[in-house]
């Protein structure tokens, strides 16, 4: 009887031995079909019954194992729990309307045929649903790029989402008769586009010591190089413009920054975009900064006052008392904190009037902001 009524429910699911204890074959929901397998004790009793999925199968049911294994355990016989399956599955696809369909053949037949006219070396990577895939760039300095190829269900009458490591969003323009190659000839082209502005930051890393960010990835157009022992200056490159006049930003106690600012400011008709960024800040400074050749790291990077670490978070010390002879280094968010508790501490809108922790000289920070 069971047997029956499980082939009329779904009649590629039957059984695979004379005890009838494993049941293999396919479930069906929405126009299309999951492999699945039953196995059941001798005693065929569900509460000990394992269910085998396809890879497909498993990545839709994600989440709802535990309804799974609560209604595989209470469920009357094999043909109840087949149909409530069925339900859960239905619920599963209706919440990811992604995987409601399968593309066509011709879907995957043109996918092959455009990877074969862009060279199979280009692709890095490819998901088993053929959605996602990343290639791979080289551009005229040989610094290898990532570019992400999400394609839509109804590639390529809708252009595909793409992502890679720049410093600002890749956009091409599309049409139904775009392929992969298209995508890849544009992205090199974008590459170029930005290979001036690479070879600025590269010179900066690989010649001065960089204090922010920590990891800088292709996307980073910002850099906190050290000057001295904390001081700094950060600089925000223009990536369509690198070598003009970037954004500067001295960080430091102010007896050491304001003969920087005033250089800065006098100098800066100076800037010769023939030069690359670092020569320009030399020449505009009149200094020669630190190198990972000439100092170390340790001398140029000290830890905050307050919470005696270097890096919190993803923040350096970047407040520092103005006192020559005490210089402290601290945590905006630390000497805010601090400051805030004293009684003695006054705030004027978004700044905080108070005490050196260190040499009880007048200091001043303003109110952390809050990243979103």
């Amino acid at each position: 009887m069971m047997d029956s009524q499980i082939m009329t429910e779904n009649p590629l699911l039957l059984p695979l031995n004379k005890d009838k204890t494993v049941y293999d074959g396919f479930i069906t929901v929405q126009e299309r079909d999951f492999r699945i397998r039953i196995s059941l004790p001798p005693g065929h009793q569900l509460k000990q019954a394992k269910l085998h999925c396809c890879w497909q199968l498993k990545r839709l049911l994600s989440g709802y194992q535990p309804i799974l294994k609560q209604r595989l355990h209470h469920a009357p016989d094999l043909v109840s729990f087949i149909l409530e399956l069925k339900t859960v599955l239905e619920l599963a696809m209706r919440s990811r309307p992604d995987c409601q369909t399968i593309p066509p053949p011709q879907y995957y037949s043109q996918l092959i045929t455009e990877m074969q006219s862009l060279g199979w070396d280009k692709l890095l990577f490819i998901d088993s649903e053929f959605r996602t895939l990343k290639l791979q760039g080289e551009d005229s300095a040989g610094r290898k790029h990532i570019l992400t190829v999400k394609l839509k269900p109804n590639y390529p009458d809708e252009a595909p989402e793409c992502v890679a490591d720049l410093p600002f969003p890749f956009l091409m323009s599309w049409t139904p008769q775009s392929t992969l190659a298209h995508i890849h000839g544009r992205f090199l082209l974008h590459l170029e586009g930005l290979a001036e502005f690479w070879s600025a930051l590269d010179e900066i890393d690989e010649q001065t010591w960089v204090l922010e960010p920590e990891k800088p990835s292709r996307a980073d157009a910002m850099r906190r190089i050290a000057i001295g022992n904390n001081v700094s200056i950060k600089v925000e490159i223009d990536p369509r413009h690198p070598k003009m006049l970037p954004d500067c930003c001295l960080l430091g106690a102010e007896h050491v920054v304001t003969p920087l600012r005033t250089k800065l400011n006098a100098n800066m008709h100076l800037w010769n975009p023939d030069c690359s960024i670092l020569q320009n800040m030399r020449d505009v400074l009149e200094i020669e900064f630190p190198s990972p050749s000439t100092h170390e790291k340790s001398s140029l990077s000290a830890e905050c006052g307050i919470c005696y670490a270097y890096r919190l978070e993803s923040a350096i010390p970047d407040q520092v008392c103005n006192d020559p002879r005490c210089g402290q280094p601290f945590h905006q968010v630390c000497l805010y904190e601090w400051l805030r508790g004293l009684p003695t501490s006054r705030q004027s809108f978004n700044v905080l009037f108070g005490e050196c922790p260190y040499c009880s000289k007048p200091i001043t920070v303003k109110m952390a902001v809050q990243k979103a």
